[in-house]
């Protein structure tokens, strides 16, 4: 994909973008969509692991460099132990906020600074870089679509795809053609996972825990 430097999270954040409306589609899972990013990657580096179905650091020093990884890598260490379908909601607007910072940072996102009722301070996000997000758009029509086989695409890019439509995103593919990329989804969601023994299982379990958010009434779910 373009900007390969750009973590699984990031590049989902910036999937979500409607570039002809500047609007974020999906904005109410968006938090689950991109925290589940942050755990496939990783899972797919090696730094977190599956024991008993809970996701389990590797070791309590190492680092990814990148700041948003790393935030979850600590708050997984620090928190009583968790299976994967629980950390892609628990607490995940915090990965969803890092990662907005960093865009904006990193200039993929401008940033506007407001007041609520003129007192609360927050801010609105805006695509700043729409060509970056339309390449990683037709990259991932491409990766979803084919014809490129399975097996030829990068266990990464599969899992920005495969998380992409578990999280219903439209800017990606319309719902109502959902059903016909089944097969697809299903092979690119084990090519996810082929980089190591028992990783498909994390990916899978990621991918459950994308869809149950998105599919649950609307509650609060700790995130």
């Amino acid at each position: 994909m373009p900007n390969g430097s750009l973590s699984l999270p990031a590049r989902l954040c910036l999937l979500a973008w409607d570039t002809t409306t500047n609007e974020v589609t999906g904005a109410a899972h968006l938090h689950h969509v991109v925290r589940a990013g942050a755990l496939t990657e990783l899972a797919q580096r090696g730094l977190l692991l599956d024991a008993d179905s809970i996701a389990t650091p590797v070791d309590m020093d190492s680092l990814t460099g990148d700041a948003v990884l790393d935030g979850l890598l600590e708050l997984v260490r620090e928190s009583r132990p968790h299976g994967w379908r629980t950390w892609v909601t628990l607490h995940a607007r915090v990965t969803l906020d890092a990662v907005q910072a960093k865009l904006a940072a990193d200039r993929y996102l401008r940033v506007t600074k407001k007041r609520v009722l003129g007192v609360f301070p927050t801010v609105e996000y805006g695509v700043h870089r729409a060509t970056v997000v339309e390449a990683l758009r037709e990259e991932a029509r491409q990766i979803l679509e084919g014809p490129l086989p399975v097996t030829e695409i990068a266990d990464r890019d599969a899992a920005v795809v495969t998380l992409a439509v578990a999280g219903r995103m439209s800017t990606l593919v319309p719902p109502k053609e959902l059903g016909r990329h089944e097969e697809r989804v299903a092979a690119l969601t084990e090519r996810s996972g082929a980089a190591a023994p028992g990783l498909r299982a994390v990916i899978r379990e990621v991918r459950a825990g994308v869809v149950a958010a998105v599919s649950a009434p609307s509650v609060t779910t700790g995130g």
